[in-house]
């Protein structure tokens, strides 16, 4: 049995090495083309990260500079005062703010960690095996990423009320596992697997739920990595919208949102929840951007 695992491991790292130097790209430009690409990239890279700048900026500007016209990009008199103002609300409020910390950790975990298993378990048969009515399951797959969250969010709602899930953690839960995106980027994905690797553990006795485990989801690694940070994203800037009305079942974004909204002196708490709403996600994509192009350019995707 070790030397079958070892076979094993050492087909899927001659696989990876194989893979890693076939995507090596081949560069035929000048030291002038290089230069005149470079500032390109650095004149659309500050339009991408200007809106950053200025949430992060805005978070810092005390509350005098924040209606200057028109707007400076840096702070002139950093201060830390709208960040002492919002956990000022924060305390005073009448649930406990570790209760919202608690509900966006719930569901973000929940919703992400399940859709990435569900759409990984789906995708698996989808690009590795023909079954009846697999072309169709999939034409299906692809047709409902044209529906913007606004079209079916009518049906969304009746079929969570009618299973009971309102005013619970599962009505944001549920419909995230259930995303189709998830799954048509896992089954493009796979599809760049080879079959003789799947059927070589086979040959070394591997069960079918062995070789998804051990050997399919180590090598679409980027793909349910670039899952993860899409969904992560989405949940935690959930608000509960229309499913959760009791208010110790709401997310830290709706807290943040309702101390932030009042009269104008508040524009300084609402710029700091804006930049501790944005910094998590943010974050966590700049450590993992590079598995989202790879990600993309295997499933096709522009």
């Amino acid at each position: 049995m070790a030397n079958k695992h070892i076979h094993v491991n050492h087909i899927i790292k001659n696989y990876l090495r194989k893979r890693k130097y076939s995507k090596r790209p081949k560069i035929n430009r000048s030291k002038g083309g290089n230069i005149a690409l470079f500032a390109v990239l650095l004149l659309f890279g500050f339009f991408s990260a200007y809106p950053l700048i200025m949430v992060t900026s805005n978070a810092f500007k005390p509350l005098d500079e924040l209606f200057v016209f028109p707007p400076t990009i840096f702070p002139r008199n950093p201060t830390l005062g709208n960040f002492n103002d919002l956990f000022s609300l924060i305390e005073n409020s009448w649930i406990p703010f570790s209760r919202y910390f608690f509900n966006t950790i719930m569901i973000t975990t929940l919703g992400t960690v399940g859709h990435v298993i569900i759409a990984s378990m789906c995708a698996y048969p989808l690009a590795k095996y023909k079954f009846p009515g697999s072309s169709i399951l999939f034409a299906m797959i692809v047709y409902s990423l044209m529906f913007a969250p606004q079209v079916t969010a009518t049906s969304n709602y009746i079929i969570i009320s009618r299973i009971g899930l309102i005013n619970t953690p599962f009505a944001i839960i549920i419909p995230a596992l259930a995303a189709p995106l998830g799954l048509y980027l896992m089954k493009q994905f796979m599809e760049s697997i080879p079959m003789e690797l799947i059927e070589s553990a086979k040959i070394d006795g591997a069960s079918e739920y062995r070789i998804f485990w051990q050997i399919v989801m180590p090598l679409v690694k980027p793909a349910w990595l670039t899952l993860v940070i899409l969904l992560f994203q989405r949940l935690w800037l959930t608000d509960g919208g229309t499913f959760i009305f009791s208010e110790e079942l709401k997310p830290i974004s709706y807290a943040l949102r309702q101390i932030a909204q009042g009269s104008i002196e508040r524009a300084g708490t609402i710029a700091a929840s804006a930049f501790i709403m944005m910094i998590v996600p943010v974050t966590f994509f700049i450590f993992s951007q590079s598995r989202i192009v790879e990600t993309f350019s295997h499933s096709g995707m522009k």
